[in-house]
């Protein structure tokens, strides 16, 4: 894609493109932590073409975190849950997300869901192998 704002319109065109079928997956609710409020398509893997696999749905709050906003640990509690989704944009992001939490249950959550070991060998780093 072109870069600059004919590429960032082309993105955004592509994004809206995947709009239906995200909402229509997700229950039009937020695939991290349920709610209702504010959602939009949050993009995972914003170098890679966009597809179901790297698109989410998320409210303000998920995106707000994803984006790097800081939560406690109480308000993680609410997308533990999604690190057993089998996309990979649900489960890796929010986990992600929870690999910034220094709590325990945060870490073991990580450890046993099903994401990429991989993944989780970057996010927990030598302590998952």
């Amino acid at each position: 894609m072109a870069k600059g704002y004919q590429g960032n319109k082309e993105r955004l065109d592509a994004l809206s493109s995947f709009g239906k079928a995200i909402g229509k997956r997700a229950g039009f609710k937020c695939e991290w932590c349920e709610s209702k409020d504010d959602l939009r398509v949050w993009d995972y893997k914003p170098d890679a073409p966009p597809g179901l696999d790297t698109l989410a749905l998320l409210c303000q709050q998920c995106r707000g975190w994803a984006d790097g906003r800081k939560a406690t640990p109480n308000e993680l509690r609410s997308i533990r849950n999604s690190l057993w989704n089998n996309v990979p944009s649900i489960a890796e992001g929010a986990a992600r997300v929870l690999a910034q939490c220094k709590e325990s249950w945060a870490r073991e959550a990580i450890e046993e869901s099903f994401i990429d070991d991989d993944v989780k060998s970057e996010l927990l780093g030598n302590r998952f192998l």
